[in-house]
């Protein structure tokens, strides 16, 4: 049997420079992460703001709009993407600056890949984990207003049982969770398992039938993009 993949992580690349930028697109693109890249700060930021993102990599020396300012332009508009930066600007007060920012992460220029990468997912996983708003493949879930925001523009309103179930796809997306698991975690009053397929049935009639995978002989899993 097949083991279920994990859906892609959706990355922005903010770099000016070109090979740097390829190269490490390349490299994120092979260790599973969906990449879009912008060349310059203004690119950057229309990004930023109009799709969802798990993880944002920023230079600082960016053309058009300063990599510290333009964190702060999305910090200011809401945006909570967990950002890396990677700069040459690797003094202590360079670091302290750009955590001052609103990033969760810096590192310096040159760096080592296997410390880029395992902070990276140091990053995603806490993101996951905490995160009061969570991106999915049909668009982002606010977790307390139980709203999920579409990438087609709608925006559908969760009941608190459908909330429940789809936070718990949301925070771990390359689970598997067994009926008797989400049972547990989602319905614990509920006598029959079927509960559990009557409100998948009711999110993939509202978020679309690739919202919920069914993996066959285990059980469920969140949608991939």
């Amino acid at each position: 049997m097949t083991e279920p993949t994990e859906p892609a992580p959706r990355l922005l690349l903010v770099e000016d420079d070109r090979d740097l930028a390829e190269m490490l697109t390349e490299i994120l693109r092979s260790e599973g992460y969906l990449v879009e890249a912008a060349s310059d700060g203004q690119q950057g930021l229309h990004l930023a703001l109009s799709r969802p993102y798990e993880l944002m990599v920023l230079d600082r020396g960016l053309p058009a709009i300063e990599g510290l300012d333009l964190l702060t332009r999305l910090r200011s508009r809401g945006v909570v993407t967990p950002v890396l930066v990677l700069s040459a600007l690797g003094l202590p007060r360079d670091r302290v600056d750009g955590l001052n920012a609103g990033a969760e992460d810096y590192l310096s220029k040159p760096f080592d890949l296997d410390e880029l990468l395992a902070r990276l997912r140091a990053l995603l996983r806490r993101h996951r984990e905490e995160a009061e708003s969570l991106t999915l493949p049909c668009g982002r879930f606010v977790i307390d207003s139980r709203t999920v925001l579409l990438t087609d523009g709608r925006t559908q309103v969760l009941s608190d049982r459908e909330s429940s179930l789809l936070e718990v796809f949301a925070r771990r997306p390359q689970q598997v969770f067994s009926r008797q698991e989400l049972m547990s975690r989602v319905f614990p009053d509920a006598e029959e398992e079927g509960v559990v397929d009557t409100y998948v049935h009711y999110l993939r009639r509202k978020l679309g039938k690739a919202s919920v995978r069914t993996i066959r002989g285990l059980g469920y899993q969140l949608g991939r993009s």
